[in-house]
């Protein structure tokens, strides 16, 4: 009985062996085409040392009269953080961050037309990774254009680290990304940004940003529009005002 197993193994390798030398063994694919680096073109072109236009990233500011105890944006005045920023001038050169005038005087008028308030309802997500959620805002403005920012509580008080406005398809929450879908100048392709908390700037910068046809840019960011969570009872203090 106990040379059995000894039959069996020798026969289960005798096995192996001859399947080794008929068909298993490696091949070659051939010749492997050569790498080609990258060519600087125009070696001699000086380098451009400032941008041609105004991104919007990297600007960021501290909104005055905004108070959140505990860091909790979730019990703030989204209506309340739009006109105190208004105000607030940017940390960082560039410009501010401004409304057109028609939508300043709706946003002064939400509280009698609630309904016509261009002021979009909040969304909360921790786009910094330090385990409080920042605030995410939206204005709407003529000709389909949106402007969205980010607010993150910070030492008591609220700083905006995003503002950007755009002709928006939609906007989207992936993880610690906030994704910015926009219509382009050629049929069937559509602009795809990815903004993304960067420690070194404290700022949200645009960290991808891409053409792509229409169907490839919606199979590439599959993120379910997440559901509206509405805040309690405001307690945002503007210039001494409760609100």
């Amino acid at each position: 009985m106990r040379t059995r197993p000894t039959v069996l193994v020798t026969l289960a390798g005798a096995l192996l062996l001859a399947g080794c030398g008929t068909g298993g063994e490696l091949r070659s694919a051939g010749r492997a085409p050569a790498a080609v680096g990258p060519v600087r073109l125009w070696p001699t072109l000086p380098p451009a040392s400032a941008a041609p236009y105004d991104y919007g990233e990297g600007e960021t500011a501290r909104v005055p009269g905004i108070r959140v105890p505990g860091g909790d944006v979730r019990r703030l005045d989204p209506v309340a953080v739009v006109r105190a920023g208004l105000t607030a001038p940017p940390d960082r050169t560039g410009s501010s961050d401004e409304l057109p005038a028609g939508t300043v005087r709706a946003i002064g008028a939400c509280t009698s037309a609630p309904r016509s308030c261009p002021v979009l309802p909040p969304y909360f997500r921790d786009l910094t990774g330090d385990g409080r959620d920042e605030m995410v805002l939206a204005v709407r403005m003529p000709g389909r254009q949106l402007s969205v920012r980010v607010y993150m509580p910070e030492s008591g008080g609220l700083t905006r680290i995003m503002s950007t406005s755009d002709a928006v398809i939609s906007v989207q929450l992936a993880g610690r990304d906030l994704i910015m879908r926009a219509p382009s100048g050629i049929t069937g392709y559509e602009y795809r940004t990815a903004w993304s908390w960067d420690d070194r700037q404290r700022a949200m910068l645009p960290t991808q940003d891409e053409i792509l046809r229409t169907g490839e840019a919606r199979h590439r960011s599959p993120v379910p529009r997440p559901s509206v969570s509405r805040p309690p009872r405001p307690t945002a203090s503007v210039s001494g005002e409760r609100r």
